[in-house]
């Protein structure tokens, strides 16, 4: 089965393939797509694939289009929130002008390497722009590994790399399973590694940040930790599943990852409160998070507010800010989809998705600006063009 939202003279055209394998998958990517000219194309595919199979296959059908992207755990697509498909979104070459480099061993990343990679893309998009007119913009995307565990790592180096260049973007998925993500770039997928693509366009865009919590009065202070594999193992000096479960009303006996979607805490950076996800309780009664930690750091109990009113209300201050919005780029934390599932939601959140053309993937973590962060939907709103290309 095949959709696409859009024709080939769109700024960003949105295609859907859902097969019964990585070849058939391709094979409908590629023929939706072969009318148009296309800066780049990003896909976003479901671990139903096998990604490598699936980039190669892809890779050898359009040659002469880069093609970067991730695995999933879920895609959202035009039909709202979906699973076991494959999502491209194509990018006209009327619109936008792109560079990209990939990021690889992260395991062993350092700020300063990731400067100097960030720097050479720099140069080679400054290159590549420079016909470009002074109403023009840029942005950043970045697609990472979700198991690497080095997203604040890799996002400081970014940051501080390049300057004014806003970035968003997501953490590679696989399901809910947490075994292997991979991320796309020249033709093959890669684990341990991330793909940071630079844009320039004419057209409006926005940054944006969305979730359903508020801080409540109820603070924990992690007093012991392993910062390096992020995990907290006491908060407040008390064994950290017991007390975590304390501060939020639950039974330690009964933490799961549906637990931890409905019960995030807080971080505040720079006066603004952002979610730290826990991925599970350990056998020792510490918990593993999905962001970094520190000791010290203090964690506050999370509210939660209506997450249909709250999406709602941003998407209709976006589309009143840029007058029409053609697409919102996506990144959705899996967790929040598990908790507007667990609040029986998911058909109103679907179809709120679905007419606002809101366009991306469920992802291990999310990237906005400076910060990466937990159970949140961050992206980036595209405006339309004011003329045709000629």
């Amino acid at each position: 089965m095949a959709k696409e939202n859009g024709s080939a003279t769109d700024s960003i055209v949105v295609v859907q393939a859902k097969t019964d394998g990585p070849r058939q998958a391709a094979d409908e990517i590629a023929r939706q797509l072969a009318s148009a000219d296309l800066a780049m194309l990003v896909v976003f595919v479901s671990p139903f694939y096998d990604p490598q199979e699936f980039i190669a296959e892809l890779s050898r059908r359009m040659p002469n289009v880069p093609i970067f992207g991730c695995t999933t755990a879920g895609e959202l697509s035009p039909s709202g929130w979906d699973e076991d498909s494959v999502v491209a979104m194509g990018f006209n070459a009327a619109d936008f002008v792109i560079a990209a480099r990939p990021l690889f061993d992260l395991a062993t990343f350092r700020v300063d390497h990731g400067r100097s990679i960030c720097t050479e893309l720099q140069n080679e998009f400054a290159q590549r722009t420079e016909h470009c007119d002074h109403t023009e913009d840029s942005f950043g995307l970045l697609f990472i590994d979700g198991m690497c565990q080095r997203e604040e790592t890799i996002m400081s180096a970014i940051y501080a790399a390049l300057g004014d260049i806003p970035v968003v973007g997501g953490s590679a998925g696989d399901g809910l399973r947490f075994e292997k993500s991979w991320v796309f770039h020249g033709g093959e997928a890669h684990t341990d590694a991330a793909v940071l693509i630079l844009i320039r366009t004419r057209l409006p865009f926005r940054l944006f940040k969305c979730d359903h919590f508020e801080p409540t009065s109820t603070k924990m202070v992690v007093t012991e930790a392993d910062t390096e594999h992020r995990i907290v193992k006491e908060l407040n000096a008390e064994p950290a599943a017991l007390e975590y479960s304390r501060a939020v009303g639950l039974s330690d006996s009964k933490l799961e990852l549906f637990s931890f979607a409905a019960h995030p805490v807080l971080v505040r950076v720079g006066g603004a409160y952002y979610a730290r996800s826990i991925q599970r309780t350990n056998p020792d009664g510490s918990l593993q998070f999905f962001c970094a930690i520190d000791e010290g750091m203090v964690l506050t109990v999370a509210r939660e507010r209506d997450p249909i009113d709250v999406t709602s209300r941003l998407l209709e201050e976006l589309t009143e800010d840029l007058g029409e919005v053609s697409m919102f780029i996506g990144f959705e934390c899996v967790l929040r989809r598990l908790d507007v599932e667990q609040r029986q939601l998911s058909r109103e959140m679907s179809e709120l998705y679905r007419r606002n053309k809101v366009i991306g993937f469920q992802t291990y973590g999310e990237q906005y600006r400076s910060m990466h962060v937990n159970q949140t939907l961050t992206g980036i709103a595209i405006g339309k063009r004011a003329i045709a290309p000629q």
